[in-house]
């Protein structure tokens, strides 16, 4: 069976979507996807609820693998492609973006070609990055660690780009990582870290018992490093408008998850 490429956010965005089909198409979509038994063709039910009980279906059994004319899929999967039929090249209204944003948080972007109207899914980042899963392992490291604080700082990052706050969702990020390292620190060494007065002293400590890799220039005196680096690059603020500042607010948010996770691995199973 697939694993589910979409999360959660990313497959709702795209049964709301899904309502501006008109009842035909939309009883069409619901035989493509076999549920023409869980969701009636009559015109009595209007297509809002209609892609209330879809986006149930869909969230229950993301992972259910069906055929479609495409070859075999999950349904999750099968749901974001009907989706994308419907989005419009260089249209801003908030459904399609809120699907596109979803899309980006999971590493995939919408393209169209000149061949025809539809648009089409395709990955955005390297495939073995794996986000969707890596979000989705980061959070349930920090719940394993009792690492609350970080995730609340997380989880307001992604409701923060969700809504287009690009400025919020930055800040939340260089939080969210501050608070994880300090966390980390207290975990390992919990009477030195409480000794150290901030959050870079303490992550100077992860470096002095070997947990920042200075080999690896994670960690280095001179400031010169990957840590130090990234920090300097989350600090930068100000919001500005157009796509260069969404795609650099979802850069972020990529390189961050996939740091943690580095991180968290290594706490959890020294790797």
């Amino acid at each position: 069976m697939r694993s589910v490429p979409f999360t959660r956010p990313t497959l709702i965005a795209a049964v709301e979507l899904l309502e501006q089909h008109s009842q035909a198409r939309f009883n069409q979509m619901v035989l493509r996807l076999g549920l023409e038994d869980e969701i009636s063709t009559s015109t009595s039910l209007s297509v809002a609820n209609k892609c209330a009980l879809l986006g149930r279906i869909v969230v229950q059994r993301a992972e259910a693998v069906l055929d479609t004319l495409e070859g075999s899929m999950t349904l999750g999967e099968a749901v974001i492609r009907q989706a994308a039929q419907l989005a419009q090249q260089h249209a801003t209204h908030a459904l399609q973006t809120a699907f596109a944003r979803g899309l980006a948080r999971d590493g995939y972007v919408l393209t169209w070609d000149d061949y025809g109207p539809n648009a089409s899914i395709r990955a955005a980042l390297p495939g073995d990055i794996h986000l969707p899963q890596t979000d989705d392992e980061v959070h349930q490291l920090l719940k394993s660690f009792g690492f609350t604080t970080p995730l609340g700082h997380l989880e307001q990052a992604i409701e923060a780009h969700t809504r287009g706050d690009w400025a919020a969702c930055n800040s939340q990020l260089r939080t969210f990582l501050e608070s994880l390292f300090d966390d980390i620190a207290r975990n390992v060494r919990p009477q030195e870290a409480g000794q150290r007065p901030s959050s870079e002293n303490r992550r100077a400590l992860l470096a002095e018992i070997g947990f920042l890799a200075t080999d690896r220039n994670e960690w280095t005196q001179d400031g010169k490093n990957y840590v130090n680096g990234l920090f300097k690059m989350l600090h930068t603020e100000g919001s500005h408008p157009g796509l260069s500042d969404e795609d650099h607010s979802t850069f972020r948010l990529h390189v961050v998850l996939v740091t943690a996770r580095t991180f968290l691995r290594r706490l959890a199973y020294g790797q």
